[in-house]
C-alpha cells in the first residue's frame, strides 16, 4: 500500500490531512511485515497505528488489550466511522461468543479486541487458526513485563498465538517503559528483529502542580469551576471513588464513579 493510500485512509475515516509523529514510520513498518515496539505519548494516537493498517490489508487485526471500557470505547468510535469492529469481553454468553468469533472468520470485521485471558481459551484459538490475521497489536505492552508497573501473567502467554500465525507481524504499544521493559517486551513477545520506534515524551501542553490540602474535594471544586469541560480524579480505591464521588455531588459538581468492581452494566451507565 502507497504512502497516499495510509493517507487517504486517514483522511477518509479520520479527517486527518497528515500523521502524527511517528505514525506513519511505525505504520509503514508494519506494513512490511517488521514486528515493532511503539513508544508514544498517552494522547499520541497509538490506535491509528494498527487500525490503518488493519484497513489497508484484507484480513483482520487483532488488537490485545487489558481493559474492558477501552475496548469498547474504541469499537464504539469505529462503528460509528463505518469500520467494523467488535469486543470480546467477559459478558457474553457461549452462543454470542460463538457468533461473534464466527463473523471474524467469514464476516467482514476488520478489528477483533480481545482481553489477554480471553485469547488463552481453547474455543478462541481455535478459531483464530481460521482468521485471516493481518496484525497482532498489543496494546499497554509494559503489562508483559515483570519491570513494568502493571505486570499481567497472562501477558505472558500472548506469544504463543505466533505459533498460530507465525506469519503475522506484531505491534507492540505503550506508553511509558525502561530500556528493561522496551527489551523485556520484545524477548517476550518473540520478536525477529528488535525494532523500537520511540516519541518524544515532552509534552508542552501539559502543566503539573502539587498541592497540599486539607480539604480536598473543596479544593477540587474551586478548581472545576474554573476548568471547562469535564475532568477526571484519580484516587487510591475503590471505596474512595465512591466517597469522594459523594463528597462532590454534595458540593454541587455532578460526579460519577468507575472501577473494576463494578457491574458490567453499572460500568457501561457510568462511563
Amino acid at each position: 500500500m502507497s504512502k497516499t493510500n495510509i493517507h487517504n485512509i486517514l483522511n477518509e475515516y479520520w479527517g486527518f490531512k497528515s500523521f502524527r509523529t511517528k505514525q506513519e514510520t511505525i505504520i509503514n513498518d508494519v506494513l512490511v511485515q517488521k514486528d515493532t515496539l511503539a513508544l508514544l505519548p498517552t494522547g499520541g494516537g497509538k490506535s491509528i497505528c494498527y487500525q490503518i493498517p488493519a484497513l489497508v490489508n484484507e484480513g483482520i487485526c487483532i488488537v490485545i488489550s487489558p481493559l474492558v471500557a477501552l475496548m469498547k470505547d474504541q469499537t464504539n468510535k469505529l462503528n460509528k466511522r463505518n469500520i467494523q469492529a467488535i469486543a470480546i469481553t467477559g459478558s457474553l454468553n457461549q452462543h454470542e461468543l460463538d457468533v461473534a468469533l464466527d463473523n471474524c472468520i467469514y464476516g467482514n470485521i476488520k478489528l477483533l479486541y480481545i482481553s489477554p485471558e480471553r485469547l488463552e481459551s481453547d474455543i478462541v484459538r481455535e478459531r483464530i487458526k481460521k482468521m485471516n490475521v493481518n496484525l497482532i497489536a498489543v496494546d499497554e505492552a509494559h503489562c508483559i513485563s515483570q519491570w513494568g508497573y502493571d505486570f499481567r501473567p497472562s501477558y505472558l502467554k500472548i506469544a504463543e498465538i505466533r505459533t498460530l500465525k507465525p506469519d503475522s507481524p506484531i505491534l507492540a504499544l505503550t506508553a511509558t517503559a525502561t530500556k528493561k521493559v522496551v527489551k523485556d517486551i520484545q524477548d517476550k513477545l518473540l520478536f525477529k528483529k528488535q525494532n523500537v520506534i520511540l516519541n518524544s515524551f515532552k509534552r508542552a501542553n501539559l502543566a503539573y502542580m502539587v498541592l497540599e490540602e486539607s480539604y480536598k474535594s473543596t479544593r477540587v471544586q474551586k478548581i472545576l469551576q474554573k476548568i471547562k469541560g469535564p475532568a477526571i480524579i484519580y484516587v487510591r480505591s475503590r471505596k474512595k471513588t465512591h466517597e469522594f464521588s459523594s463528597e462532590l455531588n454534595k458540593l454541587g459538581v455532578s460526579s460519577t464513579y468507575y472501577h473494576a468492581g463494578l457491574s458490567e452494566d453499572e460500568r457501561t451507565v457510568n462511563q
